[in-house]
């Protein structure tokens, strides 16, 4: 019987932040930020497995507990080493193709996973990594898509501490090594700033929440709801994105 390709989300969350601590956990509609992320991810169809990597900090037994009382498994792992913390929880977890998520986008939903999926299956030759692009997607709805032996070549090649904070930094900086492929969407949407580092980033989508009236809807719709009120994008228009 032929091999059927396995697919793992990893999803990084910890509760420390330096620009906004506890943010994971962060009420939205009454709910921390990590459980409506979960609950959006769940109606993925292409991934078998979806785990939270945290770290091995006392404070995470919160995140641990969250993500168990969802029927989600946690693994911990390093604080400050997320390249080893991913490669872990990878081998730990099986799997042919690892999706990297992390649990600031509060905006990223099992559908829209499952397109950047079918888009990475569908390249040929296989790229070593699939990314989202802020240059078209809001800033906030990163997904990248690796191979786990790729994951296991920048476990063993990559000996900077910077960049293995970063997981996928060597590939990026590696095109003569590695394959990246940025992917795009039709319409620009890169003037949005959907991810979670400060509180105006929190009010953002706390207002996008609100306005849906649910936690569980597709990105396009809150797209299309945040052209209807440009005024939102005020709200964080402040917040200056840290570079890697």
């Amino acid at each position: 019987m032929a091999h059927q390709p396995t697919t793992t989300a990893i999803l990084q969350a910890r509760v420390g932040s330096t620009r906004l601590p506890g943010k994971s956990v962060a009420p939205i509609l009454g709910r921390p930020m990590l459980a409506i992320i979960l609950e959006r991810l769940r109606s993925s169809r292409r991934v078998n497995a979806l785990i939270v990597a945290t770290t091995h900090l006392r404070e995470d037994d919160l995140i641990e507990e969250l993500a168990r009382s969802m029927g989600v498994t946690c693994f911990r792992g390093s604080e400050n080493d997320l390249l080893d913390r991913y490669y872990q929880a990878a081998r730990q977890y099986p799997a042919d193709t690892i999706a990297r998520l992390t649990a600031d986008n509060p905006l990223v939903e099992g559908e829209f996973l499952d397109w950047v999926l079918q888009q990475y299956a569908q390249r040929q030759p296989s790229p070593d990594l699939l990314y989202t692009s802020s240059k078209s997607f809001p800033l906030g709805m990163s997904v990248e898509v690796f191979p786990f032996a790729v994951l296991e070549r920048l476990w063993h090649e990559d000996t900077s501490a910077a960049s293995r904070e970063h997981v996928m930094t060597r590939a990026y900086d590696n095109p003569e090594r590695y394959r990246a492929v940025a992917l795009a969407w039709p319409q620009d949407y890169s003037h949005m700033r959907w991810t979670v580092d400060e509180a105006d980033d929190l009010r953002f989508v706390t207002t996008v929440f609100e306005a849906m009236g649910r936690t569980v809807f597709p990105w396009l719709e809150a797209a299309a709801l945040v052209e209807r009120h440009p005024e939102w994008l005020q709200i964080n228009s402040g917040v200056v994105q840290k570079t890697v």
